[in-house]
């Protein structure tokens, strides 16, 4: 049986471990808070301090940065990103390719499409189209 974790160099030469998480085979580094019922596919990254909650849906090519929070449900798609310190509300929608800047905050249910560039430090809240609205 292969080994259930990964070592990648950061920027500065330390080593940070990922574990492989059991649902969905996404990498988990240390000190990471992953409910057991959320998917992280395998290719996303959940960076040390994040927080993930149960029936949240990381796909590949996606990556959450130090001290994230995702709410339950939340469903953050292909190759978005999730700057560090941003929170995802309950049952939101993060796009394909979207960047999410550090400590944003998107409100519960919120839809932010494809592509789209949320910057840092906004809150943001949608209608049910994806319409954004002041918060």
């Amino acid at each position: 049986m292969g080994k259930n974790y990964i070592d990648i160099e950061d920027e500065r030469g330390g080593t940070l471990r990922y574990r492989k998480h059991a649902n969905g085979r996404g990498l988990v580094a240390h000190g990471a808070k992953v409910n057991p019922k959320a998917l992280i596919e395998a290719g996303a990254y959940v960076e040390p301090g994040a927080k993930i909650g149960a029936g949240a849906r990381i796909v590949r090519g996606a990556w959450v940065e130090s001290d994230a929070v995702i709410g339950e449900n939340a469903y953050i798609d292909a190759h978005a990103h999730v700057g560090q310190g941003a929170v995802i509300g309950a049952d939101a929608h993060i796009g394909v390719r979207t960047e999410v800047g550090a400590g944003a905050r998107i409100a519960r249910g919120a839809r932010i499409g494809d592509d789209e560039t949320v910057a840092a430090g906004l809150r943001i809240t949608t209608d049910r189209k994806g319409l954004w609205l002041a918060a």
